[in-house]
């Protein structure tokens, strides 16, 4: 083998980079925010609120107020402690400076400054500094409020006082405007101390710079419950401040400086004393409860404290949500583990005791005592073992010995008090217990039916010739019409087709084992090759794009409905995978000439209208001109091109010459080819992937709309219809 020689490159010390201060977070923000997209914009809200909320769990604040201004300004005051602003030995530099700038710098890694915190990474407001175009930090403490200012993580300004405050102040304050300009910037009543967090995320690293607002009402409302007693403010200030700004100069004096007062800002406020039982009742609000007070446990064991809420509907679904420090653990972990296992021992040791499981031929398992249960588990502890920065899952192994403890207690004691209540639970367990058995054998007959068939799978299914998975897509379509375009527009590399007649079961209110009755929904599950409850493996799914395609009417829109149902349901991990899209196929076709464009809505159609009119409006001057020979054209050219168009009348619908527009009611109205260009293309589609960013909302969306209960559905209808247009009867 001939030797190839390269050119020496020489890899000494000088070419080893070292990133200092807050240089990592701006180079790889990811690593620490998850993203640079709206999750990413939220997570720097979620980590200022967290100091917060850590001071009002150590039992120093009760008050906190979230304000967003225009120019995607935000920011948070907590009536707590307030950050220490004496010089830290170590650094040299005030502590607020050094906590500010600093990574792994904070009052959470040990002593007694925090018992119980969720920011234990150390890393949190230090992320938001580094992320953001400019912050300003304030802190009341020994009677002073002290100020410094950053941009893009680096300080502008040392730590000074600006003034004192009192109570005097504080009343003042109360009545003047709550924008980041304001003279007394701690405008919560009767507070001596505290600390203001106002920043600008940097626009020059994130993609989303607009906060949603229902998002951040949302978990806000969630650490309220979690945080008991706790008062929290927040106040949407940008659509009032925009208008300030137009106000015409002599006019000025009728608006103060701050651009708004606390009377005229959007605003929620959240108090729950009853915590996480609150939440619990909350979380069943439309639904049929079966013990209307919930089951409320809590106990500390050594340093750690548990809360426990507890209640059962009428439902199918299991909705377990667990927290540590107050921080979602998405995955769940030792908590939820322990929690899981004493529930289940519990109600089987009561259900033996009293001899209710003769019907069910033993013992009832997880599955059983978990169905049409909510429960809400919080752990507060001193030393939480997360994995990794988003806090996903909680490791610490000791924690699932307390909650089994104290679940086995609190459990037990209740149904022993509360007889009549804990015959309805096991009673329900019992009922899913025989659901089960049935479930089984009609998972079994599924199952045997996907082996028999082999290769052939169900009969409407056209497979792709592609056994990569990875490779690989599904399109669920809505009639054998619009089966038949697909099957024939598609590229049968990777693209499998599956007709679907009608509308399949609407599963919200089905057990598996009537789930499994159905035929359509039978032939989805051995299509998609991952069986189903808990037999389901995401690993043996045969394509990682599973793309609902339906009309683009009421019964589309409906269908596409039932399936998002059904897969978050039962196969929610698919969601959870990012497997899940939707098509979006065009509602408009408009053709002038040779030349065809797409519309997907009302919206999209009217702007190509209007770019082809004003083309139109050019040519029609264009021609003028030449005819008449001005400008250097060739007027023989122009005078054959205009011959084209002899007398033709402008289109009474589109009021352009030669063009048309066409209405699509169905994908069986669209050729082969055109249902490829617009809606199967890779290279020229649009689909729309679904996520699941809050499991809660999640949850109370699809019981509101797809529940038995027509109250909460009717509301839901009458909030939202002045927002529906060009609804489709």
């Amino acid at each position: 083998m001939a030797k190839i020689k390269e050119k020496a490159v020489s890899y000494e010390a000088k070419h080893i980079m070292v990133l200092e201060g807050l240089e990592p977070v701006r180079k790889r923000p990811g690593m620490y925010i998850g993203s640079t997209g709206p999750t990413g914009l939220h997570h720097l809200l979620w980590e200022a609120l967290d100091n917060a909320i850590d001071e009002s769990m150590a039992g120093y604040c009760n008050e906190i107020w979230i304000i967003l201004h225009a120019d995607s300004v935000v920011e948070v005051i907590d009536n707590g402690r307030g950050i220490p602003i004496d010089i830290h030995p170590k650094t040299k530099k005030s502590a607020l400076e050094t906590v500010m700038t600093k990574l792994h710098a904070g009052g959470k890694f040990g002593g007694e400054g925090y018992k119980v915190s969720g920011g234990l990474h150390g890393v949190g407001i230090s992320v938001v500094n580094a992320l953001s175009e400019w912050l300003r930090a304030e802190v009341a403490r020994d009677g002073k409020i002290y100020r410094q200012e950053y941009q893009r993580g680096k300080p502008i300004s040392v730590v000074k006082p600006i003034g004192k405050i009192s109570h005097a102040n504080n009343k003042k304050a109360k009545g003047k405007g709550i924008g980041f300009d304001s003279t007394f910037p701690f405008p919560i009543p009767l507070s001596k101390t505290g600390t203001r967090i106002i920043f600008k995320p940097d626009s020059k690293i994130l993609e989303a710079m607009e906060y949603k607002w229902q998002t951040i009402i949302d978990h806000c409302r969630q650490q309220a419950y979690l945080t008991k007693g706790v008062r929290m403010k927040i106040f949407d200030n940008r659509s009032v401040e925009e208008k300030a700004k137009e106000v015409k100069p002599n006019k000025k004096k009728e608006v103060d400086k701050f651009g708004v007062g606390e009377k005229q800002a959007k605003k929620y406020t959240f108090c729950f004393e009853g915590g996480i039982a609150s939440y619990v009742r909350h979380l069943n609000q439309d639904k049929e409860i079966l013990n209307e007070k919930p089951i409320y446990i809590e106990k500390q064991i050594d340093d750690t404290f548990i809360e426990i809420a507890v209640q059962y509907n009428d439902g199918f679904t299991e909705n377990i949500f667990t927290f540590a420090n107050n921080i979602y653990t998405v995955e769940g972990g030792m908590h939820l583990t322990g929690f899981r296992t004493a529930l289940t021992r519990s109600i089987n040791s009561y259900a033996r005791k009293y001899e209710f499981l003769k019907d069910t031929g033993g013992n009832l398992t997880g599955d059983d005592v978990r169905e049409g249960l909510t429960a809400v588990v919080s752990v507060k502890m001193k030393r939480p073992q997360f994995e990794g920065q988003t806090k996903s899952k909680l490791g610490n192994p000791e924690v699932k010995t307390f909650v089994e403890q104290v679940t086995d207690e609190g459990i037990e004691a209740y149904l022993e008090e509360n007889p009549s209540h804990a015959k309805q639970v096991i009673e329900k367990c019992s009922l899913s217990a025989k659901a089960r058995i049935a479930a089984k054998a009609a998972r079994e007959t599924v199952i045997r039916k996907g082996v028999l068939e082999g290769l052939t799978l169900p009969g409407k299914l056209a497979d792709c010739s592609e056994k990569d998975a990875e490779k690989s897509e599904l399109y669920i379509v809505e009639g054998d019409s619009a089966g038949g375009s697909a099957k024939q527009g598609r590229d049968r590399t990777f693209q499998a087709i599956l007709p679907l007649r009608g509308k399949i079961l609407n599963v919200e209110r089905a057990r598996l084992d009537k789930t499994l009755s159905s035929t359509e929904i039978k032939s989805l599950i051995i299509a998609l090759g991952s069986g189903i409850g808990d037999q389901f493996n995401i690993e043996k799914i045969r394509y990682h794009r599973i793309i609902i395609m339906t009309d683009a009417d009421v019964d589309g829109a409906h269908i596409k409905t039932l399936l998002l149902t059904f897969f978050y349901r039962f196969m929610p991990e698919i969601i959870n995978k990012s497997y899940l899209y939707i098509a979006c196929p065009p509602l408009y076709k408009i053709q002038t000439g040779k030349e065809k464009f797409y519309a997907h809505d009302e919206s999209e159609k009217e702007e190509i209208m209007g770019e082809l009119k004003s083309k139109a409006k050019s040519k029609k001057l264009e021609n003028k001109k030449t005819s008449k020979g001005k400008g250097g054209f060739d007027i023989k050219e122009v005078s054959e091109e205009v011959e084209v168009e002899p007398e033709a009348e402008p289109d009474a619908q589109t009021g352009i010459r030669g063009a048309s527009i066409q209405r699509y009611k169905g994908l069986g109205e669209m050729n082969p080819d055109q249902l490829w260009e617009t809606t199967m293309n890779p290279e020229n589609r649009m689909i729309l992937k679904v996520t699941m960013e809050d499991a809660a909302q999640t949850d109370h969306i699809f019981d509101t709309l797809m529940g038995s209960q027509v109250l909460p559905r009717k509301r839901f209808i009458q909030t939202h219809a002045k927002n529906v247009k060009n609804l489709d009867i």
